[in-house]
């Protein structure tokens, strides 16, 4: 394992982790700064960039630069593919979209992106992404046949083969702006099954959705629209609290 995944695991022993998802197309650069340190120093963990589909290099690499200027935690590219990468970045999260039905999307784009990777001298995190119903964007950009939100089996399936296969973490996912979090049934479910970290995203809005989402077994929580529809305020601020307080501080 490499430095970033490793001290998150380390992070991980006294507790569970925040993790903002920032856009640089609708928060470029400054702004994407100024919306890290308001998030870190709410007790986000790490930020990670990406989101939107067609993502310049420059433009993954000016948000990249403005936020580790800003802030001291990891910065993680949330990749779109090979040309969204960008050296400025502490890692990017090795992702393979394992219920999707375009090859490229399991493995093929892999191949295409690790020799960047390398000469980037970026670290990879390998993760297993898996999305459950409804989706929303990322399931019709990404051709999946979504996880149905009562077939918690499925997920532990899909989860498993994940780490059998050497990945570092799982990641549900319900899509960006979903009406609901993953359930928790399945959550806890697929927490029960798993021996490496389980990151949660999708739909989590309210401290309430994310008390439920931390009680089933995330271990780390992913939000994003809230952040970029209300700033950080209001829900963001809450579901921190959240995480801090099932942290025991």
């Amino acid at each position: 394992m490499g430095r970033v995944l490793d001290g998150l695991n380390e992070k991980l022993r006294s507790g569970p982790l925040h993790f903002t998802l920032i856009d640089p197309d609708k928060s470029p650069g400054a702004r994407a700064a100024e919306i890290a340190q308001g998030a870190i120093e709410l007790g986000s963990d790490a930020i990670l960039l990406g989101g939107s589909t067609g993502i310049s290099r420059a433009k993954m690499g000016e948000a990249a630069r403005a936020v580790k200027g800003a802030v001291s935690v990891p910065v993680i590219i949330f990749p779109e593919g090979p040309s969204s990468l960008t050296e400025a970045a502490d890692a990017v999260l090795f992702m393979s979209l394992l219920n999707s039905r375009r090859l490229d999307l399991v493995i093929r784009v892999h191949a295409l992106a690790a020799p960047v990777i390398r000469q980037m001298n970026l670290e990879a995190i390998p993760l297993g992404y898996l999305v459950i119903a409804p989706g929303m964007r990322v399931g019709e950009v990404g051709e999946v046949d979504a996880v149905p939100r009562d077939a918690a089996p499925i997920a532990v399936g899909y989860a498993l083969a994940a780490e059998m296969l050497g990945m570092g973490m799982v990641y549900l996912e319900a899509g960006s702006g979903a009406p609901s979090p993953v359930p928790t049934e399945m959550i806890r479910a697929v927490r029960a099954s798993l021996r490496i970290p389980l990151i949660v995203g999708g739909g989590i809005r309210t401290a309430g959705d994310a008390r439920e989402v931390l009680e089933a077994g995330a271990q780390i929580l992913v939000t994003g629209s809230v952040t970029e529809e209300e700033g950080i305020a209001g829900g963001f601020r809450g579901i921190l609290g959240e995480v801090r307080r099932a942290r025991g501080r």
